[in-house]
């Protein structure tokens, strides 16, 4: 492999996320914005004619716009130059077979989520990615927002007190009628349990409720009881999921996700109470924090404002008052990965601030979505986890 200096950019392909693939920008965007990945080489289409197409609208070499995802490895795994991590964006029945040969081959990987269908494909992905010492990340990219952080590290400094209850809420409205009925792309793979796997809503918003849930709560889940419905017409796979949880300890949790909440575009949302107090945050409202302490007022905490912790500082890019939100808080997840490889690269230990969902993290969700699904078709019976 040619030679890299220490903080060369990382050279970055990707599986998947051509022309038409709104979550394919998106991880290009998150990408670039700290510049720490070059766009090389991809797979953009299971369509070799919309790959070639695709590659070429990006600008990528003729030579390294690939056909399929077996292409791209036999061609960069001889290159000097080669890629050293891929993302993937497909479908979820192939994240585990692209992820397996591109682990097999040296390269990191950024899967995104759920990591797999199964949880023994997660637990191959995940000894694979330790045996070979690869970086392994799946974009759960809502941690990544500066007031999450902040949350997190109150939680951690005992603040609001031992946690009682943690409820999160993930209420969409897209699929309120069946529109994979009239073709609709997105909609279609995500209603395919050939293509989906087992879980419909609790796996595409559902995974992302439960590790925000666990992450900014610092809470590990031990069992659930869940109720999931259809209520598309012939819709074979949930579209609305109700779930009570018991965390280690005597904490209480609640999610709530939904595909067919007419109202709601991308409500995601937590609160979480302790015996001192509560913490509630709004993607949709991302720069503000509501702290609730025991017997006083209510209290908005603002990104970048000067109470907010150092975990929050170190992920905010724009001075106060100027909006952070989606992109930006998949960028800190991309760069978070990036300061992984490049520790990986020169042989380092990643610095302990880094914090990014990882394999295990992955498997985590696929753990949720077969015990919910477990859950509610034995009649909504407790399950462990």
């Amino acid at each position: 492999m040619a030679d890299i200096e220490k903080k060369d950019p990382i050279r970055w392909g990707m599986v998947g996320g051509g022309q038409g693939s709104f979550i394919g920008e998106v991880h290009r965007i998150a990408a670039r914005l700290d510049n720490n990945y070059l766009f090389c080489a991809g797979a953009l289409s299971s369509e070799p004619e919309r790959s070639q197409k695709s590659g070429s609208a990006l600008g990528l070499e003729k030579g390294r716009s690939y056909k399929n995802y077996e292409a791209m490895i036999e061609g960069e795994s001889s290159r000097d130059d080669r890629i050293e991590a891929v993302s993937i964006v497909t479908p979820n029945d192939m994240h585990f077979p692209i992820a397996k040969r591109f682990l097999q081959e040296g390269f990191h990987v950024i899967c995104d989520k759920p990591m797999t269908v199964t949880t023994h494909e997660a637990d191959e992905l995940v000894g694979l990615a330790n045996k070979q010492n690869l970086v392994f990340a799946v974009t759960y990219n809502y941690s990544g927002h500066p007031m999450v952080r902040h949350a997190r590290a109150m939680i951690e400094n005992g603040e609001i007190g031992a946690i009682r209850v943690v409820q999160c809420e993930y209420a969409q409205d897209w699929l309120a009628e069946s529109i994979e009925k009239e073709g609709h792309k997105q909609a279609l793979w995500r209603t395919d349990p050939l293509q989906s796997g087992l879980g419909g809503c609790i796996g595409d918003i559902g995974t992302h409720a439960f590790h925000l849930a666990c992450f900014v709560s610092g809470l590990e889940a031990e069992a659930l009881c869940a109720d999931i419905s259809i209520f598309g017409d012939g819709r074979k796979l949930d579209d609305n999921a109700n779930v009570l949880l018991r965390f280690k300890g005597n904490a209480r949790g609640i999610i709530w996700v939904s595909q067919v909440a007419i109202g709601n575009e991308n409500n995601l949302q937590f609160r979480i109470f302790g015996e001192q107090g509560g913490l509630s945050w709004r993607q949709e409202e991302p720069n503000e924090l509501i702290f609730s302490p025991l017997n006083q007022p209510s209290r908005r905490i603002t990104r970048d404002s000067s109470s907010v912790a150092s975990e929050a500082s170190l992920v905010t890019r724009v001075p106060a008052g100027h909006p952070e939100g989606y992109l930006e808080g998949f960028a800190t997840i991309y760069s978070e990965i990036a300061h992984a490889i490049f520790a990986a690269r020169n042989g380092e230990a990643v610095d302990q601030n880094v914090s990014f969902p990882t394999a295990e993290d992955g498997k985590a969700g696929v753990i949720f979505i077969e015990a919910v699904v477990r859950s509610s078709n034995e009649g909504s019976v407790w399950v462990n986890l």
